[in-house]
């Protein structure tokens, strides 16, 4: 198994790579230009389902004198594009049905704006782009770890970096949680149709997509794995009661990595990655010296004296 001082300049060396080559998706053939381009570029396809997210849309029916409404909740398909060049707003136009009779055409940029693709994948994305929820989740964790800060102080209860349990997974959770939110933020920095493209095509195969979205989704997968590994380790270490507010503060901890590794500049995210990752190693080299073992409980313990997990006394 690769020891751990190895394992985080791999990721880093990983995430670089990432960072600077990537396969494009699509290349414009000669001769290709302006609109039609654009509708030959599209991040989304022909027969594409999409669920309309507004509580109204209006689609204009043929030869544009009566619309039919769509309303929330409502599942629509992509039937036709058209180019109108004399649409100062917006010259591409798509024609969408939700059945035989409501059936029309509306500018692509409303349409996009009211829309979200039905594949689960892209209704997560969807949730966790969304301008509302990101502020509530970041006020929501800021809360959450300033609650269980002070119930460390008060009651010894276990959360991470402060009064950690004896398990590396936490630790490598938060971890691989910064570097996807950075590999994320490169994405949207440096190649931002790449996202577009996957948002409307998803998949979790991390070998069907260009470099730096494969890594992504590699790092969403170990995430997940780490996760069950932190489970595990927490359930078998302490009481119900003292787990839950443990993954209460790891998840508030990870909910703040993820916004703040996002949103903030990439190449000032790079160096935070940077040190935080350093952080990491320096604290993984420690958490293997443990010479010495519980007589009452056999926990493991770095030093004689008051057991951490029973409260015996070894001496």
């Amino acid at each position: 198994m690769l020891k751990s001082k190895y394992l985080i300049p791999f990721l880093f060396l990983l995430a670089l790579l990432a960072a600077c080559h990537y396969r494009p998706m699509y290349i414009p053939e000669s001769g290709e230009e302006g609109d039609s381009a654009r509708i030959n570029t599209r991040a989304y396809a022909l027969n594409s389902n999409f669920q309309v997210e507004a509580d109204t849309l209006w689609l204009h029916v043929l030869p544009f004198m009566d619309t039919v409404a769509l309303v929330q909740g409502d599942e629509v398909v992509v039937a036709e594009f058209d180019v109108h060049p004399q649409d100062s707003v917006d010259s591409v136009w798509v024609k969408v049905a939700r059945d035989q009779e409501t059936i029309g055409w509306i500018q692509e940029r409303r349409l996009l704006e009211n829309i979200v693709p039905v594949d689960p994948i892209s209704r997560f994305i969807h949730l966790f782009s969304n301008a509302h929820t990101l502020p509530f989740f970041l006020v929501l964790a800021v809360f959450f770890l300033w609650f269980v800060y002070r119930a460390v102080r008060r009651k010894q209860i276990k959360l991470i970096w402060l009064n950690d349990i004896d398990s590396v997974f936490p630790l490598l959770l938060s971890l691989l949680m910064a570097i996807a939110a950075t590999t994320y933020n490169s994405i949207q920095h440096f190649v931002p149709e790449t996202w577009e493209r996957y948002y409307y095509e998803p998949t979790l195969n991390p070998f069907d997509v260009p470099f730096i979205l494969g890594f992504f989704i590699v790092c969403v997968w170990l995430i997940v794995l780490v996760g069950v590994a932190v489970l595990d380790d927490l359930f078998h270490q302490t009481k119900a009661e003292v787990a839950f507010f443990y993954l209460v503060g790891l998840v508030s901890c990870c909910i703040f990595i993820y916004v703040f590794f996002t949103y903030l500049n990439i190449y000032i995210a790079y160096v935070c990655l940077a040190a935080y990752g350093a952080g990491c190693i320096r604290w993984f080299s420690k958490s293997d010296r443990y010479p010495y073992v519980c007589g009452a409980c056999g926990a493991k313990m770095r030093a004689k004296g008051i057991c951490p997990h029973c409260g015996a006394l070894n001496e």
